[in-house]
């Protein structure tokens, strides 16, 4: 049986694999687990992003929290960082989110932080799937006064706004802006935060109905952003996912700049005011060989994990980093808050283009990002751990690499959100490493059907 918990919470399709069912008990044993060392009766704030399930999940698991006496606070639509910001800030016992991140509608998760506002470590995760295997036996379950209870408090963004807004103090008034905030929850905090630091600012996707979240828009579909920024002249696009924890851009020209380039951009100035930690940047082992060449040039040490911004953040707590992140845009600032923020990486973004008087174009040159492809293998969940088991698909990897001759790196993983594999192939040349690419996916897709 595969793990429970992916690298991003318990995801699947809201009503066939994410039941209410198993959301109530995820919200018992999250609950007991999170909270069982307190002396005093536990507060856990709960929100979601747009989808039409977040309701019916929110209230499922609510249910479980209250049931094992613990209280809820129930914020409605907000950006992951942000539960992860007032968890810490009112300092309640946990927090959790409600959302599948950038996956499509029919899709949620539920992921939890800690009080510190931390992803809880894959030891608390396995103790949480643990009680809900073992049919929560040993969970007391109160009766009368002992039942926890449910406090509405929907205003609570408007702290987030200001925290972010205070964390990177501004004044956007000479940049047009167009952000495209992918229908999800990011529609409200952030046009909020950019129009209050004086952005000429172009919204859209900004009308979330249940349905749409991430629908041709956002980080993951970044065309019509691209074309809109071109079309209004504008200096920048910001794109963000549907829980808004990452962040992509656009430049003047209609250039995707992605989570390597941004790093490297907001990096480099960092370390030229004084202010990057032990000259560090923490990436996945998915980052372009392109940073790890311009880490080298501008005197930045490079340090990598495994994929997942949960281990990213691991390993600047564990060495004193402040800055880290992954190409896909999840980037964390950890002397501001203590998850990927979209909305913060789009401020301090925003702040080397103000500050260098430079075009957003020109800042991105310093990394010259190596072709990559990246193609995604449907395989059964139960499977996508034991790719190399099969002689087959070891063999064909083993052909690629040695094609390239050390001039190029093959690099497969696992999804930890969806039944797939995904296949990365790095080199000097896009359509031989796209041809590439496509067969060994083709081949894992066919293997282990």
């Amino acid at each position: 049986m595969s793990r429970m918990f992916g690298t991003d919470g318990v995801r699947g399709v809201a009503g066939m694999e994410l039941t209410i069912e198993l959301a109530m008990k995820l919200g018992q044993a999250g609950a007991y687990v999170l909270t069982k060392e307190q002396a005093h009766q536990p507060t856990i704030i709960v929100g979601c992003d747009t989808r039409i399930s977040g309701g019916m999940l929110a209230n499922a698991l609510m249910a479980g929290i209250c049931s094992v006496g613990a209280n809820a606070i129930y914020v409605g639509v907000v950006p992951t960082p942000a539960i992860a910001y007032l968890t810490k800030k009112h300092k309640v016992d946990a927090g959790v989110v409600i959302s599948a991140s950038h996956n499509p509608m029919e899709f949620n998760g539920i992921k939890f932080f800690n009080g510190e506002g931390y992803k809880l470590s894959d030891q608390l995760e396995d103790e949480i799937e643990a009680l809900i295997l073992n049919n929560m036996k040993d969970v007391p379950i109160p009766t009368g006064s002992g039942v926890g209870k449910i406090e509405y408090r929907f205003d609570i963004r408007e702290e987030y706004i200001a925290f972010v807004k205070k964390q990177v103090p501004l004044d956007l008034s000479e940049l047009k802006i167009v952000v495209d905030c992918a229908e999800g929850a990011a529609y409200d905090t952030s046009v909020k935060a950019l129009q209050g630091l004086g952005a000429n600012l172009v919204a859209i996707h900004t009308h979330p109905d249940g349905t749409n979240i991430n629908a041709n828009c956002g980080s993951t579909h970044m065309e019509e952003l691209k074309a809109r920024v071109v079309y209004e002249k504008a200096d920048v696009g910001i794109a963000f996912d549907g829980d808004a924890d990452r962040m992509l851009a656009v430049d003047e020209k209609g250039n995707m700049i992605d989570g390597d380039q941004i790093m490297a951009i907001i990096g480099n100035h960092m370390k030229q005011c004084g202010k990057l930690k032990k000259d560090t940047i923490v990436v996945t082992v998915m980052t372009n060989l392109g940073f790890t060449l311009m880490g080298e040039r501008e005197g930045i040490h490079i340090e990598k994990t495994k994929v997942g911004d949960r281990y990213v953040l691991e390993h600047m707590k564990e060495n004193g980093y402040n800055l880290g992140g992954e190409q896909s845009g999840h980037i964390i600032f950890l002397d501001n808050n203590t998850t990927g923020d979209g909305l913060l990486s789009a401020l301090y973004l925003l702040k080397v283009m103000v500050e260098t008087k430079k075009k957003l174009s020109e800042l991105s040159e310093i990394m010259e990002a190596l072709p990559q492809a990246l193609v995604n293998a449907k395989v059964p969940n139960h499977k996508k751990e034991h790719y190399m088991e099969y002689s087959e698909i070891a063999e064909a990897i083993r052909e690629i690499e040695a094609k390239f001759n050390g001039e190029g790196r093959v690099l497969i993983r696992p999804s930890g959100t969806e039944p797939m594999v995904r296949v990365m192939i790095e080199g000097k040349d896009q359509n031989t490493i796209e041809k590439e690419a496509k067969r060994l996916a083709e081949l894992i897709t066919n293997t282990m059907l």
